[in-house]
């Protein structure tokens, strides 16, 4: 018998490394692990009861999607994420979501929109109050549909290595209330143009959406720290860099 089909319907379970990257991500995105913080792989391993083999493993993958920074003999810490790292985060976003924007529309079908109707009903019944952290969740549910939907696989690709980085950002807002209160709206006015079919459209709403964001941050990092200093997870940059 064909090996191919002794292995028809074998699933390999997830290495190690990579469970213990999923649990440091979520950590890291959600703010448990505060920017800057060391990452001990000794300690890392005598609380999750692993060898410290796997551990390394899962830094040097976060490592590779930006998460962590490794300094040989200094050990790895958690990004901090200063106002450039957020304008190259968001014109890089904005840049690859017109395009996932366009195909999604191109493509969107009424099992697709069941999909998004799906999590814009989410949205809605979350309160005000619920953690930050399962509205951010919900908002990249969205946009991770919008990829998957889009079928383009080195454009879902570069999503995924900018996509923890994102969730970090949006964990870490200062305007987490305006956020909030806009979260349905904004996507069921996406969900609308991509269910149009109006490609142009689509794209609108995606700019309109994350052009909102960038001057939100921009608006506090004047008031924080004026125009022209950096400083930690708050915003892009100088106006008018991305042209919004």
């Amino acid at each position: 018998m064909a090996t191919s089909k002794l292995l028809t319907g074998v699933t390999t379970p997830p290495a190690l490394s990579t469970l213990i990257a999923e649990r440091l991500r979520e950590m890291i995105t959600s703010g448990q692990l505060a920017p800057g913080e060391r990452l001990k792989e000794t300690e890392l391993a005598e609380s999750m009861s692993v060898s410290r083999g796997p551990v390394r493993e899962a830094i040097s993958l976060l490592d590779r999607e930006g998460l962590v920074e490794s300094q040989r003999h200094r050990g790895a810490r958690v990004i901090t994420l200063g106002y450039d790292d957020i304008e190259e985060i968001y014109s890089m976003r904005l840049a690859i979501e017109r395009l996932a924007m366009e195909r999604c529309a191109e493509r969107i079908d009424e099992h697709v929109l069941a999909r998004f109707d799906e999590v814009i009903a989410q949205m809605r019944k979350i309160s005000l109050d619920e953690p930050g952290d399962e509205h951010v969740r919900l908002d990249l549910e969205f946009h991770d549909l919008v990829y998957e939907t889009a079928d383009h696989s080195r454009l879902q690709w570069t999503w995924n290595t900018l996509r923890s980085q994102v969730a970090m950002f949006l964990n870490a807002r200062t305007d987490r209330s305006e956020f909030r209160s806009k979260l349905h709206q904004e996507h069921q006015e996406m969900r609308d143009d991509l269910a149009s079919g109006d490609q142009a459209a689509a794209v609108r709403s995606i700019e309109k959406h994350i052009g909102w964001t960038l001057r939100q941050i921009r608006k506090v990092r004047a008031l924080e720290n004026g125009p022209d200093k950096a400083g930690p997870l708050s915003g892009p940059g100088p106006e008018g860099k991305t042209g919004l």
